[in-house]
């Protein structure tokens, strides 16, 4: 979802640096700054991003960034841990600049693999997933962007998409070839978001 021209990057949430060394690895040059609140998260990101800072984005001040401004923002998988995940977005908004992109992906709580769990009555939290005991928030493909870009005046939404699969069972193990699951999974989640994706992608611009 990075653009080309989009050179300087900051990852919010970046954990281990996964998202750098993607970019590192398809061959594009970029400049990766990261914030993560583990140190040892940071250690590891330090050796694929130029820089990388150790701060609770829901509290800090940014003064880490000292200024510095970036192409585009990225906040994968972190703003459903946040309290008010919208806020922390506008917080960064001041580091983007004019015309620059805003990434978002957050996982989709009503996938049909959860709404089974649903309806056979198993609602609990666990470990990982998207009903991790860290989340505070959920999303559907119908509200992400009204909650996270839609009320803010500075931003425009230019992409709205979701990333996920059909439950094909036996055909997808035994008969399909791997394009055919391919080309049924993306018409799938291009027919029926809210029902295949498994996460929601989200692209904005800041307009002003």
């Amino acid at each position: 979802m990075l653009d080309k021209e989009c050179v300087t990057v900051l990852d919010v949430g970046c954990g281990s640096g996964d998202n750098a060394r993607l970019s590192e690895h398809q061959g594009h040059r970029r400049k990766f700054y990261g914030i993560t609140l583990s140190p040892a998260e940071c250690r590891a990101a330090s050796t694929v991003m130029t820089q990388c800072w150790v701060e609770d984005v829901e509290t800090s001040s940014l003064e880490c960034i000292n200024g510095q401004t970036f192409d585009a923002i990225i906040f994968s998988h972190v703003l459903e841990h946040l309290k008010e995940p919208s806020f922390v977005i506008s917080k960064f908004l001041p580091y983007l600049r004019p015309k620059g992109k805003i990434l978002i992906a957050v996982p989709n709580v009503v996938v049909w693999r959860q709404r089974l769990q649903f309806i056979l009555g198993r609602f609990q939290y666990d470990e990982e997933g998207i009903l991790d005991k860290t989340h505070l928030r959920f999303f559907t493909y119908n509200s992400a962007d009204r909650y996270l870009i839609n009320g803010n005046a500075n931003l425009r939404l230019i992409e709205k998409t979701v990333d996920g699969s059909v439950p094909l069972w036996f055909l997808r193990r035994r008969i399909l070839t791997a394009n055919l699951r391919a080309r049924c999974d993306r018409a799938g989640c291009t027919v029926f978001p809210n029902l295949f994706g498994g996460q929601i992608l989200l692209k904005a611009e800041r307009t002003s």
